[in-house]
């Protein structure tokens, strides 16, 4: 008799541990498979460093097959074409077909540049969201450095990644003053956010405060509830919108070098599944990670839909941090470990958020419990010790996943350097 199939679609930062944490958790019950769209795993929150080139990208890079058949996980770097749900199969790039008995999505996001004329790395702007992309961008920094002018970083409308815009802001304005030339760049934050430090998780202790220190301290102007309408090559065109939803002022923003976070999508293999996906893709999921037409597909990380915090003047997103994602990961983990024994899910994912954004000189943390307030926790914090602890956490995670362990860092971040008693799944 052949042992179930668990396929997992993804292997990024929340699919690869996912892969360690459910081959654990099944103890042989199950045969797991990793599909994924190439052999490499990157480690995406270093992509700000790469783009000044404090990173190279293969210092962040991990190969995974060997890794995976050592943990006995099964491995293709062929693709995911199309998930089929009534059919419990996921077809391939090459042609070929997966049956499964369950299905866990982590696919993370599509990068909508294409909603914007002119945005992304085939446009006018640069990107951090994926390695390449950053290593292209630290070429475009270099020639910038060559001749400066104005730089304008931040997030489109519909974005729900914050926290790297802020970073690379902050990182760019710690590089030129190491090059030198920071007198000759004016600045400027542009964001879909209705003020500086929202996060679009409407703030989380003083992140309100703290960034716009940060801010005026680094002579960087912003320009919040911004939406941009186009791109062209060293002009970027941003409406600033009243809370009516009209056009308060047009900004007309020259650049020279420009990093610009997109809203994200779910991608082209589950996009417009019926009972699968909302509108924009993204997996819809109940309170232990599993769809609710399709019992048997589990889903985690930034693919996830998860409702906007409020109503803002412009689409402002909810991120996925690391720890929540670490929570989906190990409610899964125990859900599927609970079905193969023929019981009903019943653990639920934590949406915590512990996130540590670098400066390079310095930074700023935060910790909110849950994520979406109400909040039992709402804590924030600045100083030289976030840099050392993001260091920390590079080296950290890419030697877990290096050796296939499932061990959650976050937990451990938030219970034992924060003083937290408990941060878990229910």
């Amino acid at each position: 008799m052949s042992l179930p199939q668990i396929i997992i679609v993804g292997a990024g930062l929340g699919g690869t541990i996912a892969a360690y944490e459910i081959r654990d958790a099944v103890k042989g019950r199950a045969a797991v498979t990793v599909i994924n769209d190439q052999d490499d795993y990157w480690f995406v929150p270093s992509n700000p460093w790469v783009a000044v080139r404090w990173r190279e990208p293969e210092a962040i890079k991990v190969h995974l097959p060997p890794i995976m058949e050592r943990k006995g996980i099964g491995f293709t770097s062929v693709g995911a074409k199309r998930v089929h749900p009534t059919e419990n199969r996921v077809e391939l790039n090459d042609g070929t077909s997966r049956h499964y008995d369950y299905l866990v999505i982590a696919t993370g996001p599509d990068l909508a540049f294409d909603e914007i004329e002119g945005l992304g790395p085939q446009g006018f702007t640069q990107s951090v969201c994926q390695t390449g992309h950053a290593a292209a961008a630290a070429t475009a920094f270099d020639a910038f450095c060559e001749d400066p002018k104005p730089i304008i970083v931040g997030a489109a409308q519909g974005a729900s990644c914050y926290g790297p815009a802020y970073e690379f802001a902050l990182i760019l304005d710690t590089e030129l003053k190491r090059r030198k030339i920071r007198d000759k760049v004016p600045m400027t934050f542009v964001t879909a956010e209705p003020y500086i430090g929202h996060l679009g998780l409407d703030g989380v202790g003083d992140t309100k405060g703290l960034l716009e220190s940060e801010m005026r301290d680094r002579h960087i102007k912003w320009i919040t509830n911004a939406r941009i309408s186009k791109v062209e090559d060293g002009l970027m065109h941003v409406e600033e919108v009243a809370e009516d939803g009209s056009v308060a002022k047009t900004h007309d923003l020259p650049f020279g070098f420009s990093m610009i976070l997109p809203a994200f999508r779910g991608v082209p293999a589950v996009h417009g599944i019926e009972g699968l996906t909302n509108p924009r893709g993204f997996i819809l999921a109940d309170k232990h990670q599993r769809n609710p037409n399709f019992r048997n597909i589990y889903s985690l990380g930034v693919c996830v839909a998860i409702p906007p915090v409020g109503p803002t003047p412009v689409p402002v997103g909810v991120p996925k941090t690391g720890f929540m994602i670490e929570s989906m990961v190990t409610a899964i983990a125990a859900n599927l470990s609970l079905e193969l024994d023929g019981r009903e899910p019943v653990e639920e994912a934590t949406w915590n958020a512990v996130c540590l954004a670098d400066f390079g000189d310095g930074g700023v943390a935060f910790v909110a419990q849950p994520q979406i307030p109400p909040r039992n926790l709402n804590w924030s914090s600045s100083g030289k010790w976030v840099h050392l602890a993001k260091v920390g956490f590079e080296k950290y995670f890419l030697h877990k996943v290096r050796r296939g362990t499932s061990e959650p860092f976050y937990e451990k971040l938030a219970m034992h350097a924060l003083g937290i008693r408990k941060l878990r799944f229910k």
